[in-house]
Protein backbone atom coordinates (compact mmCIF):
# COMPACT_ATOMS: atom_id res chain seq x y z
CA UNK A 1 0.00 0.00 0.00
CA UNK A 2 1.28 3.69 -1.12
CA UNK A 3 1.71 5.76 1.57
CA UNK A 4 2.55 9.80 2.18
CA UNK A 5 3.05 12.46 4.20
CA UNK A 6 1.13 15.32 4.14
CA UNK A 7 0.86 18.62 6.42
CA UNK A 8 -2.33 20.06 5.60
CA UNK A 9 -5.34 19.36 3.21
CA UNK A 10 -7.33 22.70 2.37
CA UNK A 11 -11.00 22.85 1.80
CA UNK A 12 -13.01 25.48 -0.55
CA UNK A 13 -9.80 26.33 -2.13
CA UNK A 14 -10.04 29.40 -4.65
CA UNK A 15 -6.80 30.43 -5.73
CA UNK A 16 -5.18 26.95 -5.87
CA UNK A 17 -6.89 26.26 -9.80
CA UNK A 18 -10.20 26.33 -11.43
CA UNK A 19 -13.07 26.56 -9.48
CA UNK A 20 -14.14 25.27 -5.88
CA UNK A 21 -11.11 22.62 -5.20
CA UNK A 22 -9.27 20.71 -2.10
CA UNK A 23 -5.68 21.37 -2.02
CA UNK A 24 -3.33 19.07 -0.45
CA UNK A 25 -0.25 19.60 0.43
CA UNK A 26 2.43 17.19 0.30
CA UNK A 27 5.37 17.39 2.50
CA UNK A 28 9.36 17.80 1.85
CA UNK A 29 10.37 20.44 -1.25
CA UNK A 30 14.23 20.39 -2.36
CA UNK A 31 14.11 23.94 -2.42
CA UNK A 32 14.80 26.68 0.45
CA UNK A 33 13.20 30.24 -0.94
CA UNK A 34 14.28 32.71 1.81
CA UNK A 35 10.74 33.72 1.97
CA UNK A 36 8.81 30.59 1.81
CA UNK A 37 5.54 30.83 3.33
CA UNK A 38 5.15 26.82 3.87
CA UNK A 39 8.29 26.36 5.91
CA UNK A 40 6.07 23.37 7.50
CA UNK A 41 6.60 21.55 4.07
CA UNK A 42 10.70 21.85 3.41
CA UNK A 43 11.25 18.54 5.23
CA UNK A 44 9.82 15.45 4.68
CA UNK A 45 9.51 14.48 7.69
CA UNK A 46 7.01 15.06 10.72
CA UNK A 47 8.14 17.69 13.17
CA UNK A 48 7.30 19.28 16.48
CA UNK A 49 5.27 22.86 16.25
CA UNK A 50 5.70 25.23 19.08
CA UNK A 51 2.44 27.87 19.73
CA UNK A 52 3.10 29.28 22.88
CA UNK A 53 -0.02 31.87 22.44
CA UNK A 54 -1.88 28.36 23.34
CA UNK A 55 0.37 27.28 26.21
CA UNK A 56 -1.29 27.83 29.63
CA UNK A 57 1.51 28.42 32.65
CA UNK A 58 0.55 26.62 35.41
CA UNK A 59 0.53 23.51 32.75
CA UNK A 60 3.88 21.42 32.98
CA UNK A 61 2.70 18.32 31.22
CA UNK A 62 4.80 18.41 28.54
CA UNK A 63 7.88 18.47 30.75
CA UNK A 64 6.67 15.50 32.76
CA UNK A 65 5.95 13.32 29.43
CA UNK A 66 8.54 13.95 27.34
CA UNK A 67 10.91 10.91 27.19
CA UNK A 68 13.64 12.44 25.91
CA UNK A 69 13.79 16.21 28.32
CA UNK A 70 13.87 17.91 25.21
CA UNK A 71 11.17 20.44 26.25
CA UNK A 72 11.77 22.84 29.02
CA UNK A 73 9.85 25.84 30.03
CA UNK A 74 9.61 29.10 31.47
CA UNK A 75 6.41 30.45 32.35
CA UNK A 76 4.44 30.08 29.41
CA UNK A 77 7.84 30.01 27.14
CA UNK A 78 8.42 26.37 25.61
CA UNK A 79 11.99 25.64 24.39
CA UNK A 80 12.50 22.69 22.22
CA UNK A 81 15.34 20.74 22.09
CA UNK A 82 15.88 19.91 19.03
CA UNK A 83 18.87 17.42 18.97
CA UNK A 84 17.06 15.95 21.55
CA UNK A 85 13.50 15.72 20.20
CA UNK A 86 12.54 12.26 18.07
CA UNK A 87 9.31 13.93 17.00
CA UNK A 88 7.50 11.27 18.76
CA UNK A 89 4.68 13.13 19.65
CA UNK A 90 3.90 12.12 23.53
CA UNK A 91 4.56 15.65 24.19
CA UNK A 92 1.75 17.19 21.79
CA UNK A 93 -0.90 14.16 22.38
CA UNK A 94 -0.85 15.46 25.94
CA UNK A 95 -1.19 19.10 25.71
CA UNK A 96 -4.41 19.98 26.76
CA UNK A 97 -4.42 23.49 24.88
CA UNK A 98 -2.77 22.11 21.96
CA UNK A 99 0.47 24.66 22.51
CA UNK A 100 2.34 21.69 20.98
CA UNK A 101 1.63 19.88 17.84
CA UNK A 102 3.36 17.72 15.50
CA UNK A 103 3.26 18.75 11.67
CA UNK A 104 3.02 16.15 9.02
CA UNK A 105 1.50 12.51 9.12
CA UNK A 106 1.30 9.61 7.17
CA UNK A 107 -1.71 8.44 4.94
CA UNK A 108 -3.13 6.22 2.60
CA UNK A 109 -4.35 7.55 -1.07
CA UNK A 110 -7.91 6.40 0.15
CA UNK A 111 -7.34 8.87 3.22
CA UNK A 112 -7.10 11.39 1.20
CA UNK A 113 -9.09 10.60 -1.34
CA UNK A 114 -12.01 10.12 1.13
CA UNK A 115 -11.14 13.57 2.30
CA UNK A 116 -11.57 14.82 -1.58
CA UNK A 117 -14.05 13.11 -2.77
CA UNK A 118 -17.08 15.00 0.32
CA UNK A 119 -16.65 17.95 -2.33
CA UNK A 120 -17.59 16.76 -5.16
CA UNK A 121 -20.55 18.32 -6.49
CA UNK A 122 -18.77 21.90 -5.36
CA UNK A 123 -15.98 20.84 -7.87
CA UNK A 124 -19.31 19.25 -10.34
CA UNK A 125 -20.88 22.98 -9.71
CA UNK A 126 -17.77 25.01 -10.39
CA UNK A 127 -15.35 23.31 -12.32
CA UNK A 128 -13.37 22.44 -9.58
CA UNK A 129 -11.26 19.48 -8.38
CA UNK A 130 -8.29 18.44 -6.18
CA UNK A 131 -4.67 20.10 -6.26
CA UNK A 132 -2.17 18.46 -5.17
CA UNK A 133 1.29 21.45 -3.39
CA UNK A 134 3.59 21.73 -1.39
CA UNK A 135 6.53 21.77 -0.34
CA UNK A 136 6.81 20.09 -3.66
CA UNK A 137 4.25 17.44 -4.24
CA UNK A 138 7.14 15.79 -6.67
CA UNK A 139 9.48 14.58 -3.91
CA UNK A 140 6.79 12.28 -3.35
CA UNK A 141 5.71 10.82 -6.90
CA UNK A 142 4.52 7.38 -6.28
CA UNK A 143 1.88 8.50 -3.61
CA UNK A 144 1.53 11.89 -6.08
CA UNK A 145 0.96 8.97 -8.94
CA UNK A 146 -1.27 7.27 -7.00
CA UNK A 147 -3.93 10.13 -5.80
CA UNK A 148 -4.09 11.42 -9.11
CA UNK A 149 -4.90 8.12 -10.64
CA UNK A 150 -7.73 7.83 -7.77
CA UNK A 151 -8.51 11.37 -8.79
CA UNK A 152 -9.19 10.37 -12.57
CA UNK A 153 -10.99 6.99 -11.61
CA UNK A 154 -13.64 9.43 -10.26
CA UNK A 155 -13.37 12.17 -12.79
CA UNK A 156 -12.43 14.54 -10.26
CA UNK A 157 -10.38 17.25 -12.27
CA UNK A 158 -6.52 17.82 -11.13
CA UNK A 159 -4.20 20.49 -10.75
CA UNK A 160 -0.48 19.98 -9.26
CA UNK A 161 1.53 22.84 -7.97
CA UNK A 162 5.27 22.10 -8.74
CA UNK A 163 8.50 24.22 -8.64
CA UNK A 164 9.71 22.19 -11.61
CA UNK A 165 12.64 20.94 -9.63
CA UNK A 166 12.50 17.34 -10.21
CA UNK A 167 13.77 14.72 -12.50
CA UNK A 168 12.18 14.90 -16.03
CA UNK A 169 11.21 11.27 -15.74
CA UNK A 170 9.29 12.28 -12.51
CA UNK A 171 6.88 14.77 -14.58
CA UNK A 172 6.79 12.40 -17.63
CA UNK A 173 5.40 9.76 -15.02
CA UNK A 174 2.26 11.88 -14.43
CA UNK A 175 1.86 14.36 -16.72
CA UNK A 176 -0.73 12.37 -18.98
CA UNK A 177 -2.73 12.30 -15.23
CA UNK A 178 -2.36 15.67 -14.66
CA UNK A 179 -5.28 18.05 -16.12
CA UNK A 180 -3.36 21.44 -15.23
CA UNK A 181 0.02 22.04 -13.69
CA UNK A 182 0.61 25.63 -11.44
CA UNK A 183 4.51 25.99 -12.39
CA UNK A 184 6.22 28.73 -10.23
CA UNK A 185 9.33 30.95 -11.97
CA UNK A 186 10.77 32.71 -9.25
CA UNK A 187 13.67 34.04 -10.65
CA UNK A 188 15.02 34.20 -14.64
CA UNK A 189 18.44 34.78 -13.10
CA UNK A 190 20.19 31.63 -12.31
CA UNK A 191 22.77 33.42 -10.14
CA UNK A 192 20.22 35.34 -8.09
CA UNK A 193 17.83 31.65 -8.43
CA UNK A 194 20.62 30.26 -6.66
CA UNK A 195 21.21 33.26 -3.79
CA UNK A 196 17.33 33.07 -2.80
CA UNK A 197 15.90 29.51 -3.28
CA UNK A 198 19.51 27.62 -3.09
CA UNK A 199 19.28 26.04 -6.33
CA UNK A 200 19.64 26.49 -10.10
CA UNK A 201 16.97 26.99 -12.14
CA UNK A 202 17.76 25.13 -15.24
CA UNK A 203 16.63 22.08 -14.65
CA UNK A 204 13.08 24.23 -14.04
CA UNK A 205 13.01 25.89 -16.93
CA UNK A 206 14.17 22.78 -19.39
CA UNK A 207 11.06 20.29 -16.92
CA UNK A 208 8.94 23.80 -18.63
CA UNK A 209 9.84 23.42 -22.19
CA UNK A 210 9.39 20.17 -21.85
CA UNK A 211 6.02 20.10 -20.43
CA UNK A 212 4.79 22.35 -23.38
CA UNK A 213 6.18 20.75 -25.76
CA UNK A 214 4.24 17.75 -25.11
CA UNK A 215 1.29 19.93 -24.92
CA UNK A 216 0.70 19.98 -21.22
CA UNK A 217 -1.58 22.89 -19.49
CA UNK A 218 0.56 25.20 -18.27
CA UNK A 219 -0.52 27.92 -15.96
CA UNK A 220 3.09 29.56 -15.19
CA UNK A 221 3.07 31.47 -11.71
CA UNK A 222 5.08 33.98 -10.43
CA UNK A 223 5.41 34.87 -7.03
CA UNK A 224 6.67 38.46 -6.15
CA UNK A 225 8.50 39.96 -3.47
CA UNK A 226 9.04 43.44 -3.38
CA UNK A 227 12.71 44.59 -4.13
CA UNK A 228 13.62 40.98 -5.04
CA UNK A 229 12.02 39.43 -7.84
CA UNK A 230 9.56 42.60 -9.21
CA UNK A 231 11.74 44.32 -11.21
CA UNK A 232 11.68 45.11 -14.86
CA UNK A 233 14.75 42.92 -15.03
CA UNK A 234 13.12 39.67 -14.12
CA UNK A 235 9.62 40.12 -15.31
CA UNK A 236 10.62 41.52 -18.47
CA UNK A 237 12.71 38.56 -18.91
CA UNK A 238 9.88 36.13 -17.61
CA UNK A 239 7.61 37.60 -20.17
CA UNK A 240 9.85 37.13 -22.80
CA UNK A 241 10.69 33.73 -22.08
CA UNK A 242 7.13 32.51 -21.89
CA UNK A 243 5.69 34.67 -25.03
CA UNK A 244 8.73 33.01 -26.97
CA UNK A 245 8.15 29.68 -25.61
CA UNK A 246 4.61 29.76 -26.83
CA UNK A 247 2.08 26.82 -25.28
CA UNK A 248 1.44 28.81 -21.80
CA UNK A 249 -2.26 29.12 -20.71
CA UNK A 250 -1.83 32.13 -18.36
CA UNK A 251 0.49 34.15 -16.02
CA UNK A 252 -0.72 34.25 -12.14
CA UNK A 253 1.18 36.79 -9.85
CA UNK A 254 1.51 36.12 -7.08
CA UNK A 255 1.97 38.99 -3.58
CA UNK A 256 4.01 37.96 -1.29
CA UNK A 257 2.67 37.35 2.50
CA UNK A 258 4.18 37.06 5.67
CA UNK A 259 2.11 34.15 6.60
CA UNK A 260 5.69 31.56 6.54
CA UNK A 261 7.73 33.77 9.26
CA UNK A 262 5.53 32.94 12.38
CA UNK A 263 5.60 29.61 11.30
CA UNK A 264 9.27 28.81 11.23
CA UNK A 265 9.74 30.66 14.10
CA UNK A 266 7.62 27.83 15.83
CA UNK A 267 9.34 25.34 14.12
CA UNK A 268 12.57 26.89 15.50
CA UNK A 269 14.19 28.24 12.29
CA UNK A 270 15.07 31.61 10.86
CA UNK A 271 12.19 33.38 9.65
CA UNK A 272 12.03 35.46 6.09
CA UNK A 273 13.00 39.17 7.22
CA UNK A 274 10.83 42.03 7.82
CA UNK A 275 11.74 44.01 4.88
CA UNK A 276 9.86 41.68 2.95
CA UNK A 277 6.79 43.29 1.47
CA UNK A 278 4.60 42.34 -1.12
CA UNK A 279 4.24 44.52 -3.96
CA UNK A 280 1.84 47.43 -3.81
CA UNK A 281 -1.21 47.27 -5.89
CA UNK A 282 -0.41 49.87 -8.69
CA UNK A 283 3.13 48.16 -8.83
CA UNK A 284 1.41 45.20 -9.70
CA UNK A 285 -0.99 46.58 -12.07
CA UNK A 286 2.22 48.23 -13.79
CA UNK A 287 3.61 44.81 -13.48
CA UNK A 288 0.33 42.75 -15.35
CA UNK A 289 0.20 45.67 -18.08
CA UNK A 290 4.11 45.10 -19.35
CA UNK A 291 3.63 40.95 -19.27
CA UNK A 292 0.59 41.88 -21.39
CA UNK A 293 2.43 43.17 -23.97
CA UNK A 294 4.50 40.52 -24.53
CA UNK A 295 0.96 38.91 -25.85
CA UNK A 296 0.15 36.84 -22.62
CA UNK A 297 -3.17 36.59 -20.77
CA UNK A 298 -2.22 37.74 -16.77
CA UNK A 299 -4.12 37.64 -13.90
CA UNK A 300 -3.49 38.88 -10.58
CA UNK A 301 -3.85 36.14 -7.75
CA UNK A 302 -3.77 32.42 -8.06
Amino acid sequence: MITGVIFDIKRYALHDGPGIRTTVFLKGCPLRCVWCHNPEGQSPCQELLVRPERCLEECDLCLQTCPETAVSKTGNIIRVDRRKCRVCGTCAAGCPAEALAIVGRRVTVDEVIEDIERDDPFYRQSGGGATFSGGEPLMQADFLSGLLDACRSRGIHTAVDTSGYVPWPSLDGIREKVDLFLYDLKMMDDDRHREWTGVSNAVILENLKRLVRVGSRVVARLPLIKGINDGPDHVEAAAAWLSALGGIERVDLLSYHALGGDKAVRLSRPGPSDDFLPPSQRDLERIKKRIQTFGLDVRLGG
